[in-house]
């Protein structure tokens, strides 16, 4: 499983919020600047069509999900999985 959360990490209340459940929870994620990294913010707003921030991009067993902005029943349905698949192994 893995987790990228796209961000604007200067003043983006979502995006630390998001960041913060995830880390509360134990679950590993990576973090990408779309303020700098260029690549990334054609991916968000191009490919994924989103334009607002954080987006965030799961993957599991081949199969991807994602969302823009705060969303806590998102999150939560993440970290339950994960934490499913710690338990698990």
């Amino acid at each position: 499983m893995t987790i990228t959360v796209y961000e604007k990490p200067s003043g983006c209340f979502g995006c630390k919020k998001t960041k913060e459940l995830f880390d509360a929870a134990g679950v590993q994620f990576t973090a990408v600047d779309i303020t700098t990294n260029d690549q990334a913010l054609a991916y968000v707003t191009g490919e994924l069509g989103y334009s607002q921030a954080p987006v965030v991009v799961y993957e599991k067993d081949g199969s991807e999900d994602h969302w823009s902005g705060l969303n806590p029943t998102k999150i939560s349905q993440v970290i339950a999985f994960d934490t499913a698949a710690i338990t698990l192994v």
